[in-house]
């Protein structure tokens, strides 16, 4: 008799996620709360909120379930692992102490430096007219992070004095992400590549997932606002067997000691975002979920069954487990909403699914979609990840631009350049 699993999250990294779970033998029945159509093929959707964590802990009581499994940071930050940890189920995602990694800017700076994690210089204001001079004070380009959840769009990377007093005011006058914006962090801007690194974890032993490297802002050629991602693949040629050793020696290691010297055991995964510059790799950020749309490629290449490693994460006995990895890359185009990331339509035909899907080795994930009278709709600014795999970078691009093309809605948009820096750099290797 397997397990029941409960996902918690209804967008692309939650499909994801159900597709890969619904590939072990341990499991029995899945559900997911609130879910989309795609997750529907594998679980059954609940139609539950997932920053409702009492009613998110009463059906995990309910249907026995054996596992959560939690997709997004919200529910992280609002403690449903807590919640869940006090009814006695194994959850996969760090406690409400842990998860403020992501859900405070100022709280993950100040571990880092109190770690020696090398970081980017940084200061922290909560009044207005102090982080105002501040900034015209500071060298340019100048980075200004909202401290609370943005969905990825708390960050300004501005060039010009104006631009960076802009967004300072939109987030601590115009509060444009509420009390996210109570306080901010001002720091440098760090040259170089960046890179996405993520590991599962217990809280001591760490088991690393290969490299990817997101797309974050919403143009070509990294132009425009900064979105919650763009595409993503996978492996990331910047993260060499050497910065693979720094990143774990120099930032994993001593971050999760410094997490269990504050009284925080850190379960699931810690996702590193890196900025790598002449070989040292430097943290801009940690988030305490999958990346999406980080998670769409590395499923496609991971070829271990997900849910032991989660569950010992989950129960804290995380064994020296080594991950089975295609050695081919992947590669995920994301399809957004015409307007995305500021206002957008939703409710929007969409056609070719089932084409692309046709096209060999492409999985479509959902993100932003509902059914409608029987048909398929946007429902969100990020509506597919279109990911494929491939025996070297350019086929596993062509393949997923193949699909790509197959799909339309009215104003689908994409960005035409996923994966191109990999190859600039001298291809895949």
């Amino acid at each position: 008799m397997g397990m029941n699993i409960l996902i918690v999250g209804g967008g692309g990294r939650e499909h994801a996620l159900a597709w890969k779970i619904a590939q072990s033998p341990l499991v029995d029945k899945i559900y997911a709360a609130p879910g989309n159509p795609g997750i529907a093929r594998h679980a059954e959707l609940v139609s539950i909120a997932v920053d409702d964590v009492a009613a998110l802990r009463a059906f995990a009581i309910e249907k026995k379930v054996g596992l959560v499994v939690v997709g997004p940071e919200i529910p992280l930050v609002l403690g449903l692992s807590d919640a869940l940890g006090a009814s006695g189920i194994p959850v996969f995602g760090p406690d409400r102490a842990g998860a403020q990694l992501e859900g405070s800017k100022v709280f993950m700076k100040e571990m880092l430096s109190s770690c020696g994690i090398p970081t980017a210089a940084f200061k922290v204001f909560d009044e207005y007219d102090d982080a105002e001079q501040y900034v015209l004070t500071h060298r340019l380009p100048v980075v200004i992070k909202a401290d609370g959840l943005a969905a990825g769009k708390g960050v300004a990377v501005a060039g010009t004095y104006e631009e960076a007093l802009v967004f300072l005011r939109q987030v601590m006058v115009d509060r444009i992400f509420g009390e996210s914006g109570d306080r901010v962090v001002i720091e440098e801007c760090l040259p170089g590549e960046e890179a996405s690194y993520i590991v599962f974890t217990d809280g001591e032993k760490v088991v690393p997932l290969p490299s990817s490297q997101d797309h974050k802002r919403i143009g070509d050629d990294d132009a425009g606002p900064n979105t919650g991602g763009m595409g993503a693949y996978s492996p990331a040629p910047v993260v060499t067997p050497e910065i693979d050793r720094r990143v774990m020696a120099e930032v994993f290691e001593p971050l999760l000691a410094g997490l269990r010297a504050a009284g925080i055991r850190y379960r699931g995964i810690l996702y590193a975002g890196l900025m790598i510059d002449r070989g040292i790799p430097r943290v801009l950020e940690f988030n305490v979920r999958f990346g999406d749309p980080e998670a769409q490629p590395l499923f496609l290449r991971m070829k271990n069954d997900l849910v032991p490693l989660m569950l010992q994460c989950a129960q804290g006995n995380l064994t020296d487990a080594t991950l089975e990895i295609d050695p081919r890359p992947a590669v995920c185009v994301v399809m957004a909403s015409s307007g995305y990331p500021g206002a957008y339509a939703k409710g929007l035909a969409i056609t070719g699914i089932e084409e692309a899907e046709a096209v060999a080795d492409v999985h479509v994930f959902h993100a932003g979609t509902a059914m409608r009278d029987g048909g398929l709709v946007t429902s969100g600014g990020r509506v597919l990840g279109v990911t494929a795999i491939g025996d070297d970078l350019r086929v596993a691009i062509g393949n997923a631009y193949r699909a790509v093309d197959l799909i339309d809605w009215e104003g689908a948009y994409y960005r035409a350049d996923i994966g191109k820096k990999a190859l600039a750099g001298g291809g895949y290797r």
